[in-house]
């Protein structure tokens, strides 16, 4: 389906249950889809886009149910978000792209690499029972009844102190979409923690990197064993955050091989 444009830097896609996928891209290159989070939107992005600048067209889509995109009721799952990047991906006329995926976002992109080889892949564990889940303290502290201590639990956990200090601020582009209905934001959290590829990894036939921090405490490190002991053609790479740096630009500013995947976010 062609795109129309709103302006010089938004265009929309329709998935095939008709869903209405907006979608930016720029600059030029070899085409680099970048997957968010969970519940978050295009902006997820914002702090490390600029460095695949010289090397790649990148290309940010929201979600069904985040930033303008449809908000639907209910179809919320992996496989069909995947089907929403690929339908951008249609859009735009684009056969083969890089992909880098963190978090949900890399949930996102195993699917679209066992089902549309070739595309684009991403990864942060593959779900099921088993994934190595976050300890139980983590879980406490973002299940409170108290919003801004969740708000709060979840900074700490996404930012370095360093980082914080510099930037009290913010923006703080990794909390979370504000403008997500709560049916949406309740819909992303079922997709993510029902995410399952564990018996579709092995068909994953492109090159695969994994880059991971070891002191992310939302997506436990021995998950990135279980990733390459899956993927058939896998790299990793493990990382320590340099002090007041976010954890997403650390993995961020590492130059894309064909396929990349991060397990550093949400």
């Amino acid at each position: 389906m062609p795109t129309t444009t709103e302006d010089h830097s938004t265009s929309y896609a329709r998935t095939d249950d008709r869903i209405v996928v907006t979608h930016r891209s720029r600059d030029t290159g070899r085409p680099l889809v970048l997957l968010d989070g969970q519940a978050n939107n295009h902006h997820w992005w914002d702090g490390v886009r600029g460095d695949f600048d010289k090397t790649h067209r990148t290309i940010t889509l929201g979600y069904r149910g985040t930033g303008t995109s449809d908000k639907p009721r209910d179809g919320y799952s992996t496989p069909r978000l995947a089907q929403d990047a690929v339908a951008v991906l249609d859009s735009l006329g684009i056969e083969r792209a890089d992909g880098y995926g963190t978090s949900m976002g890399g949930q996102v992109a195993q699917w679209i690499a066992v089902r549309h080889p070739g595309r684009a892949l991403g990864c942060t564990s593959p779900g099921g029972p088993y994934a190595v889940e976050r300890d139980t303290s983590v879980r406490r502290s973002l299940a409170q009844a108290d919003p801004e201590a969740v708000r709060q639990a979840l900074t700490d956990l996404m930012y370095s102190p360093g980082w914080l200090v510099r930037h009290s601020a913010g923006p703080h582009h990794t909390l979370g979409d504000p403008t997500m209905p709560p049916l949406a934001r309740c819909g992303h959290l079922l997709a993510s923690d029902r995410h399952n590829t564990w018996e579709a990894l092995p068909s994953i036939t492109a090159p695969t990197l994994i880059l991971h921090t070891d002191h992310h405490r939302l997506t436990p490190a021995r998950n990135v064993a279980l990733l390459a002991g899956r993927i058939p053609d896998t790299r990793t790479h493990f990382s320590s955050p340099e002090p007041g740096t976010p954890t997403s630009r650390k993995a961020g500013r590492r130059p894309a091989p064909r396929s990349v995947t991060s397990s550093a976010e949400r």
